[in-house]
């Protein structure tokens, strides 16, 4: 039986590509044995099994950047998660490990490779984390979804795929806006934004909205509000107060991203790599808000990627709360600007990224996995 271990997780940034390469590694090989591993308490121990894998947690855990008492763990943690995941490679006999990113990935890629057992990394961002940094000498191929990334990765292991989406889908139909709409009890015939601050929410975002809910209640504009789950319950109070009004839909998490991307004419979200991806395949006009909260202000990168490229706007995080929704409702107004900023993120689209890592992960173990010397 064919076997595949993949780990990572943290964010939905690296989770969701996770289960898309798991989806098309067991549409092309249905028997194959899929196992994830990631880190206890993140959210990937909810998500996997809700999407019908097993996985298994490691008590590893990320650096604190503010100094605290926990970061006294991580040596002990750190270990306990090597002979864990020593235990688990032992166990599963994977014929490939593949690595998606976050400090959950490290033991187990760091074991395989000692193993010499091929090793697959995937990179979503156009800023190469410190994990995926770490293990790509060992690594046998890394794919990633940026052009330029021979600064981080050994440039003969490179493979540019794209990232991995949620969703099988392209530019969206007057049909499916449609149903979309529907689906939220909103009208299809009312220009429509999404705010999607990542799978957690994010608090400048969730800011920005409440303090112009009573003007944006009063407009015509509809909105698709994920406010994440540490936000909701803020949320719904606020528009409590305000009568909860028809052309907000406020939800802490949204399920059917495709549905919500088909509803909306404009997108504002953080600048993850992987919201990024499923964006551009969705064909959407978006404003983008990266995050300062994250290594090397990766999110910014990412964004001025798409900007460069006249396929996306930029309003920085601490101008949000003044410039963010009155640069959304002009590009409201401007259809010509919209439909210019849409074929420019299609244009950048990789619609088959799953597929071409599942190409690369089965070739490896054609390719490699009777080499002696792979890792000298």
């Amino acid at each position: 039986m064919y076997k595949v271990i993949i780990s990572g997780g943290g964010t939905g940034g690296h989770i969701y590509p996770a289960i898309a390469i798991a989806d098309e590694l067991r549409r092309q090989i249905p028997s194959a044995a899929i196992l994830f591993v990631g880190a206890e308490g993140r959210m990937e121990m909810e998500k996997v099994p809700a999407a019908g894998y097993p996985i298994i947690g490691l008590p590893v855990m990320g650096l604190q950047r503010a100094w605290t008492w926990k970061n006294g763990l991580l040596p002990f943690k750190a270990l306990k998660s090597l002979r864990k995941a020593a235990h688990i490679i032992k166990e599963f006999r994977p014929n490939v490990v593949v690595g998606v990113g976050g400090y959950a990935s490290g033991p187990t890629l760091w074991v395989a490779q000692r193993r010499k057992i091929p090793t697959l990394l995937q990179e979503q961002n156009s800023y190469a984390g410190i994990t995926n940094k770490l293990l790509a000498k060992r690594a046998d191929r890394i794919c990633v979804a940026y052009d330029g990334m021979e600064r981080f990765f050994p440039k003969e292991k490179i493979r540019l795929t794209g990232n991995p989406v949620r969703f099988a889908g392209g530019p969206s139909s007057p049909t499916g806006r449609t149903t979309a709409a529907a689906a939220f009890d909103l009208s299809p015939n009312k220009p429509t934004v999404l705010v999607v601050g990542g799978s957690l929410g994010a608090r400048t975002l969730n800011r920005t909205m409440m303090q112009a809910l009573p003007t944006l209640a009063a407009g015509s504009v509809q909105f698709i509000w994920q406010t994440g789950k540490p936000y909701f319950a803020e949320a719904q109070t606020a528009l409590t107060t305000i009568g909860h009004p028809k052309t907000i839909r406020a939800m802490a998490f949204i399920d059917r991203i495709d549905d919500a991307f088909a509803a909306a004419d404009v997108v504002i979200s953080r600048a993850g790599a992987g919201i990024i991806s499923e964006l551009c395949v969705a064909g959407k006009a978006c404003v983008f808000v990266p995050s300062p909260n994250v290594a090397e202000d990766h999110q910014t990168k990412n964004a001025q990627a798409l900007v460069k490229n006249t396929a996306a706007l930029m309003v920085a995080d601490a101008d949000a709360e003044t410039s963010l929704l009155p640069t959304v409702l002009a590009l409201l107004q401007d259809p010509t600007h919209i439909d210019a900023l849409r074929r420019q993120a299609t244009a950048l689209a990789k619609p088959n990224a799953a597929h071409e890592i599942v190409t690369e992960i089965l070739a490896l173990t054609d390719s490699l996995a009777t080499r002696p010397d792979r890792h000298e």
